[in-house]
């Protein structure tokens, strides 16, 4: 199954082409829900790799096709749609180490576009909803490739900052905040009438003061930062301020939060008004009277965006009108009064020397390019993903080689295309190995599947990567267990699975290199304080297939020990809401392997004994949403709909984005849509808004 086909990405818009299927007019179910399936695992990687690791691999524009193509399937199949859907959430999570704010308005992320047609589109939308054929005015800003945050002030003084988080509640990085010398720690010629002010805005890096910063990382055999967004997202999430202060974050803001003050009407006005109080915004803006002006300057910004003295990725261009801003709403993700422009991807062209095989987790053989050294989007170039042996034959990419290069913003590198007019006749073309780079034994690629993999799951790279996923954060948490100490524990054979790790003593360690008696002391003592982890953690950690930490922690609610897990059966798992049949079979497949058995086995008696995960608060049986399924369509005037969701979760509740037979209840708030219709059909009970709250009070 090809991810891309040929010329694919040239027409975003164009989200049932995938795999070469006309998803949109296939009528077989299995199938369709067999995509769906497939796009939510991949998104979830995808979106693993960019927000917790700062590692993307695709670029922006991919990303919103794989997303858009979920979507639109997910809204004509509503059936398949499931809570656990990354269509139904918004940006990063949260790291375990920072206390939590949550956002009273929620920071939602922004719509993508990449042409002019998408844009005209944009603006049709917004005339539709309000209902006009007039102009309408927008404002032009900057897309800073930054780290978004919410900062609030109190009667004029700083008070919190947060990360935007999942987009309804982010990590409290107030400390670090205080460091960042271009956000005033008090506010200035606030009007009168308030007390509480929120700003958003984004925290970036120069790019001379990225490179500063990695200069001082290498001369101290640190790891480089690859981009200056992740050198200000890591900076931003230091547990010592103090490390914080020394790193020159700079920040422009652009939007106000929640405020009891009198504020503008005007995106216009708003950031002038920011301006006057002393907060930094960002001078290059422009009004525009209509959709001819915005296409305009998005033309005349692209070729200017490598003379600023910051990264950009694009533009944002808001509705003006403040007003307007209700009436417009939002979808479950994304404000309708705004759209980002996004410039394309960066590229270069260079020598592709080689072509190496790099072996996964699970085994996954991938082909990576190694490349002529060359200088990209901020960094020097030396590698690049193919992605598989399926990318390498459609794009007929030889050794030897000129190839394109493409990235954009912090995406990993990739090679896009080879150059033929250029070849001499002596380039070769790339046989994939039948037997693993590391360990020999024979490859595999299963029917269906674009993955090449290495069954032998004593394959020492497999072992290391395993092992390094076992001691991640969201896993075992064993810190100091990092890439070089991995290594050398497989490489001497003294770890040869998880359990290995537990029966390690200070003395080896200690005799390893670049390891003393107190570094030493100090991951042995991780490793013990690993063994009371929480029973999600130790599921995620055992790295079985397709279950993420998600899936690890709706798995802990049902089966609260080992044993139990372990001896579940098939039609148990797929009952479970959120875990599908393939991930069950996966499951499944993993307890009945003989040595995945006795790793957990040997794991439990080394004293690895997870911890039930906290519950939530107890739900009254009592609420008038107790169990119920509800869908809400129209506008509330009371509360955005995101906030109405989580009430009714927050009761019991159960809230979808489709009417069906198996709905409860249908709150209609101001110009409802086709549900409210749909749902008088099927003689659903529909809740005004007041009647809505009135239950809401009720409990």
């Amino acid at each position: 199954m090809r991810l891309f086909p040929p010329d694919y990405l040239k027409n975003s818009q164009n989200v049932w082409a995938m795999a070469g299927e006309n998803f949109k007019n296939n009528k077989d179910l299995k199938a369709i829900q067999k995509r769906i399936i497939y796009l939510r695992r991949l998104i979830l990687h995808h979106n693993h790799l960019y927000y917790d690791l700062n590692a993307p691999e695709i670029s922006d524009r991919e990303y919103d096709i794989l997303y858009n193509e979920l979507d639109a399937l997910e809204t004509q199949y509503p059936q398949f749609l499931t809570k656990d859907s990354p269509t139904q959430k918004v940006g990063e999570k949260k790291i375990d180490e920072f206390a939590t704010i949550k956002h009273k308005i929620p920071m939602l992320s922004i719509a993508n576009t990449y042409s002019q047609s998408e844009l005209r589109d944009f603006d049709k939308r917004v005339k539709k909803i309000l209902e006009t054929e007039n102009d309408i005015e927008y404002v032009i800003e900057l897309k800073i490739d930054g780290v978004a945050i919410s900062v609030g002030y109190e009667n004029g003084i700083l008070k919190f900052g947060a990360t935007r988080g999942d987009g309804f509640e982010g990590d409290d990085v107030t400390e670090n905040i205080r460091t960042v010398r271009s956000i005033p720690k008090s506010l200035i010629a606030l009007p009168e009438g308030g007390a509480t002010f929120e700003v958003r805005g984004e925290i970036f890096l120069t790019r001379a003061d990225f490179e500063k910063l990695n200069e001082g990382k290498s001369k101290s055999g640190e790891p480089l930062f690859a981009n200056p967004r992740n050198a200000a997202a890591g900076s931003l999430k230091l547990l010592d301020p103090s490390i914080t202060s020394r790193r020159p974050l700079n920040a422009f803001f652009y939007s106000i939060g929640v405020s009891d003050y009198p504020t503008p009407t005007t995106q216009w006005e708003i950031l002038c008004f920011l301006d006057s109080i002393g907060l930094p915004t960002n001078p290059d803006r422009k009004i525009c009277r209509n959709i001819d002006e915005v296409i305009q300057t998005t033309i005349e910004w692209e070729p200017k965006k490598g003379n600023l003295p910051y990264d950009i990725d694009g533009l944002v261009i808001k509705v003006n009108s403040v007003d307007y801003y209700d009436i417009l709403g939002t979808t479950a993700k994304n404000p309708r009064w705004l759209t980002a422009y996004k410039f394309s991807a960066e590229q270069a062209e260079t020598v592709l020397n080689d072509i190496i095989c790099q072996v996964g987790r699970t085994g996954v053989v991938t082909p990576v390019a190694v490349l002529e050294p060359v200088f990209l989007a901020g960094s020097l170039i030396s590698r690049a993903t193919l992605h598989n042996e399926d990318e390498i034959k459609r794009k007929d990419i030889r050794i030897g080689d000129n190839v394109v290069i493409e990235k954009g913003g912090d995406v990993i590198p990739k090679v896009t295309q080879a150059i033929v007019s250029l070849r001499s006749g002596k380039e070769k073309k790339f046989v994939f190995p039948d037997t693993c780079p590391e360990c020999n034994s024979p490859l595999r690629r299963s029917e269906g599947e674009v993955a090449v993999r290495c069954l032998n799951t004593s394959c020492p790279r497999q072992i290391k990567e395993r092992i390094l996923h076992f001691a991640s954060r969201d896993a075992m948490d064993i810190e100091g267990l990092g890439d070089a100490i991995v290594e050398q524990f497989v490489d001497k054979g003294l770890v040869k699975d998880f359990a290995d790790l537990y029966h390690l003593d200070i003395e080896t360690i200690a005799n390893l290199e670049r390891m003393a008696e107190k570094s030493a002391t100090n991951l042995v003592t991780a490793i013990e304080e690993s063994k009371k982890r929480p029973f999600s953690s130790f599921i995620f950690a055992l790295g079985i297939r397709m279950v993420g930490l998600q899936s690890a922690k709706i798995l802990s609610k049902h089966f609260k020990s080992m044993d139990a897990f372990s001896r579940v059966k098939l039609e148990n798992l797929t009952d479970i809401d959120g875990i599908g049949e393939v991930m069950s079979q996966s499951i499944i497949q993993f307890f009945q392997t003989p040595e995945n058995q006795l790793v957990i086995k040997r794991l439990l008696e080394a004293g690895v004994t997870p911890i039930p995960d906290e519950e939530p608060t107890p739900i009254a049986e009592g609420s008038p949403f107790y169990g119920k399924t509800c869908v809400i369509t129209g506008t509330l005037g009371s509360m955005k709909r995101a906030e109405a969701k989580k009430l009714i979760e927050s009761l019991g509740g159960k809230t979808t984005e489709s009417v069906s037979a198996k709905t409860d209840f249908v709150i209609a708030g101001t110009e409802p849509g086709s549900k409210l219709e749909r749902a008088k059909k099927l003689d659903i009970k529909i809740l005004d808004e007041e009647t809505f709250l009135k239950m809401l009070k009720s409990h």
